[in-house]
């Protein structure tokens, strides 16, 4: 009997065991806690939304047909220019084996009366249509099919979708540039048979950043279309409009308004001359072509110092000399404001954009 009754378990002494084992010590993290710091730090290993929105934006551009069509286009104008301009060099290059930067020449000099004009000024006229192939549809695209609710309901913020669509348009222009430049090249190196010197390349690295710069202006510009605008077809039109005023009718309009504001008539006097010039360089300094095309010259041709015409009768009235050859840090120094101002513009474009999306409904 006594034996059996010191073998029998009294009620409640093993709940209370097993509570006392599992009791949590002083100072240990509850089960809780350490369940939430297990699921933050998996969420912190993951990558970033707008990283994820990226790489697969860029990828459904890269296999576009969009992406095909104007990467065959502009591949084509860049052949046609640079087959042009290499056989001019070819044809004096007994007078041009001393011009200095002659690789470069290639991007920038076109044969005199060809139809056909260079390499950056196809790209300065058609590079905006990147931009704006890779953007105008963006938002309103997603809106559209019905996606975008589903998209912002996933566990990424809401802004990763227009940071993620803006990442991925700019990567996929570097990639046309890259490739176009490349083209470039390597018609130049067959044509020619000379190689490009070490600063040279740098040129053209330094000039791929500025056009991509150039036409971000142009995606951005798209984007904040796609935002305001429902229809994916209106924003378009709306783009190509400020395309074609900004680039096809800018110079009629600067000159119009000089006109105006600094009338230079007839027998005008030097005063009054230089005044219309000065007003129309400022004027069409507003248009991001201009922007461009004078980054452009100066980085692609190291015998650019200024872009003022003004700044160039004022040299030649004194007679003064200026350094022929500019060096590669003395060309970055004059395209500089041009730069930022391509930068400046391009964000205050894509933060009209961002501020405009992330106050709109996107609720189904």
């Amino acid at each position: 009997m006594t034996g059996a009754s010191d073998s029998v378990v009294r009620p409640g002494s093993t709940t209370r065991a097993k509570r006392k084992k599992i009791r949590p010590q002083p100072g240990a993290p509850a089960p809780v806690a350490r369940d939430a710091k297990r699921v933050s730090d998996h969420v912190k290993g993951l990558p970033a939304g707008w990283r994820v929105i990226a790489r697969k934006e860029f990828a459904d551009h890269v296999i576009s047909v969009r992406f095909l069509v104007l990467t065959i286009v502009l591949g084509l104008a860049a052949a046609a220019s640079v087959y042009s301009t290499a056989g001019l060099i070819r044809d004096l290059a007994a007078s041009a084996t001393e011009t200095p930067s002659l690789f470069l020449k290639l991007f920038t000099v076109a044969r005199e009366g060809a139809q056909i004009p260079t390499f950056v000024a196809f790209i300065a006229f058609l590079g905006p249509l990147l931009g704006i192939a890779f953007g105008f549809d963006g938002i309103n695209g997603e809106r559209a099919e019905g996606t975008l609710p589903r998209l912002v309901s996933q566990p990424i913020h809401r802004d990763d979708v227009i940071n993620g669509k803006f990442v991925a348009g700019l990567s996929a222009i570097a990639v046309i540039f890259i490739a176009l430049t490349a083209v470039v090249a390597a018609i130049g190196i067959l044509q020619l048979g000379i190689l490009p010197k070490p600063e040279e390349v740098l040129r053209l690295l330094v000039w791929i950043i500025v056009a991509v710069a150039y036409v971000g202006l142009w995606l951005a510009m798209a984007l904040l279309c796609s935002v305001l605008v429902q229809r994916a077809a209106t924003s378009a039109l709306i783009a190509f409009a400020v395309w074609l005023a900004l680039t096809a009718f800018a110079g009629l309009l600067v000159g119009l308004v000089a006109g105006v504001f600094a009338p230079a008539p007839t027998g005008a006097t030097a005063a009054q001359q230089i005044a219309n010039l000065s007003l129309q360089e400022n004027l069409a300094r507003l248009s991001p072509g201009q922007l461009f095309t004078e980054a452009t010259g100066a980085i692609l041709d190291p015998s650019v110092q200024t872009f003022s015409i003004v700044s160039l009768i004022q040299v030649q009235s004194e007679q003064r000399a200026i350094p022929s050859i500019l060096s590669f840090d003395q060309s970055l120094l004059v395209i500089w404001p041009q730069f930022v101002a391509l930068i400046a513009v391009t964000a205050v474009a894509f933060a009209l954009a961002y501020v405009a999306f992330m106050r709109q409904e996107v609720r189904a």
